[in-house]
């Protein structure tokens, strides 16, 4: 075991230490040759160190470096080094993170990073949590929890029974809800298209002066960071008037909440304090490993009423059970990583990655401004949008990009135009980094545009 897990340290560094040095995107070659790691399962039992090496061998290169700094598709972050680590060791602890009789340290980081989470992101104290996959189960949890609490003031207990006949839930999203939010309500039996839409302003926030009439059987959701723009809705706004209306406000703010650490950039979020539940992702600008998200609650006993569970064999501790606050009973210890990656990066260095990865934003923004394409966004926190002229023009640059492999980015459709997206929020990515990935974008831009009849 101590040789095996000493080659595979050495095959990771050695992966690590290539990737500034290789094409972000993989060569088709390389993802061809992926197909030597299928065929008929072996009859006889393979060394563990052979299958180490034809993994690596043949999937390192078929990999796409988003763990480099010149990945800047669906804003998807690296891996912070103390998360590496702490996620390495976390497997060979092989912890099950359900209940703490099942891992007193899985139990504990959980309420340790609850905690800190609470404090540097501005949420009420005493706010209760589950620890999930990503923004889309984080969302899940958290309207599941809204659900309880709204059919509860009707005198409904959904959890018991059902949702046949149950009193109607009035949902309220903006124009530019995220689509994981739309999933949420779908798997909760609410529906996609049974919401009231808010339109949007130019940049995808939603107009408070268009809410519609709001009671205590609403439930509005709130997004702070738009996947394209990185616009926050007017948190603050809407809050108010729900409070007003003893409305549940939730809160998409995969990425966006992480805004909350930054002086410079907390007042996007003002008023986001306010609303009953967040949806908060940490394999994006947290820079954990996949997957990683956090659904916090105001009101914990609405979470804990909408998850948990009881078996004859399963006897909870006295304290905090995460299997009560989260979809899943068994399942990794993923608050292992979250808590070293806010252990070694501490206050300070939450905030720098944030304002960094926002000043890289701008500098491509300024970069592809000056060098006559078209920034579609106010470049508020670390999205930008850029169009380099009609849309079979932007297509084309999206392709080139791709295929040069100096850096990768996405491409997207921001008012019926097409625009490439570019995501910045992975604590790998050097001012060097930006240098070089706009020069490319830049020069394959030009070219594209020189090819085009006049």
């Amino acid at each position: 075991m101590k040789d095996l897990l000493t080659e595979t340290a050495d095959r990771a560094a050695r992966y690590l230490a290539q990737i500034d040095n290789r094409r972000v995107a993989p060569l088709p070659d390389a993802v061809a040759r992926l197909g030597a790691l299928g065929g008929s399962l072996p009859e006889l039992p393979s060394d563990p160190a052979d299958v180490l090496a034809l993994l690596d061998d043949v999937g390192s290169p078929a990999t796409v470096a988003t763990a480099g700094g010149r990945y800047f598709g669906f804003v998807i972050g690296g891996t912070l080094p103390a998360a590496l680590a702490a996620n390495w060791l976390a497997g060979a602890w092989d912890q099950n993170g359900a209940m703490s009789v099942m891992s007193p340290v899985a139990a504990k980081v959980e309420e340790i990073v609850l905690a800190w989470m609470v404090d540097v992101l501005g949420l009420p104290s005493g706010s209760g949590a589950g620890f999930v996959t990503g923004t889309t189960m984080a969302n899940f949890s958290a309207l599941a929890a809204a659900r309880t609490a709204l059919l509860g003031r009707a005198g409904w207990n959904v959890e018991e029974d059902g949702l046949f006949g149950a009193p109607p839930i009035h949902v309220v999203v903006g124009e530019e809800v995220h689509v994981s939010v739309l999933k949420a309500l779908s798997l909760l039996g609410m529906g996609r298209s049974r919401v009231t839409r808010v339109p949007a302003d130019a940049q995808g926030r939603m107009r408070s002066d268009r809410l519609p009439p709001l009671d205590n059987q609403t439930l509005i959701c709130v997004q702070a960071g738009n996947v394209n723009t990185g616009a926050f809705d007017p948190a603050g706004e809407i809050c108010a008037r729900a409070q007003q209306a003893d409305a549940w406000v939730h809160v998409d703010g995969a990425f966006g909440l992480w805004a909350a650490v930054s002086p410079q950039y907390a007042s996007l979020l003002a008023g986001a304090e306010a609303a009953d539940s967040w949806a908060i992702d940490c394999h994006k600008w947290l820079n954990v490993p996949y997957d990683s998200a956090v659904a916090v609650v105001r009101k914990p006993g609405y979470l804990h009423r909408a998850m948990s569970m009881t078996a004859a064999y399963l006897t909870p501790g006295d304290g905090r059970e995460p299997w009560h606050f989260a979809p899943e009973m068994s399942r990794r210890a993923r608050g292992i990583e979250l808590w070293a990656a806010m252990r070694s990066l501490g206050r300070s260095g939450l905030q720098e990655l944030i304002e960094r990865n926002c000043r890289q934003a701008k500098r491509f923004a300024e970069r592809l401004r000056g060098a006559g394409f078209t920034v579609l966004n106010d470049v508020v926190l670390n999205q930008v949008l850029v169009s380099f002229g009609s849309e079979q023009d932007t297509l084309r640059v999206i392709a080139e990009v791709q295929k040069d492999g100096t850096c990768w980015c996405g491409g997207t459709k921001w008012h019926g135009q097409a625009a490439m997206r570019i995501s910045v929020s992975s604590w790998a990515t050097t001012d060097d980094d930006v240098e070089r990935s706009v020069a490319a974008m830049i020069k394959i831009g030009k070219q594209q545009n020189q090819q085009v009849p006049q």
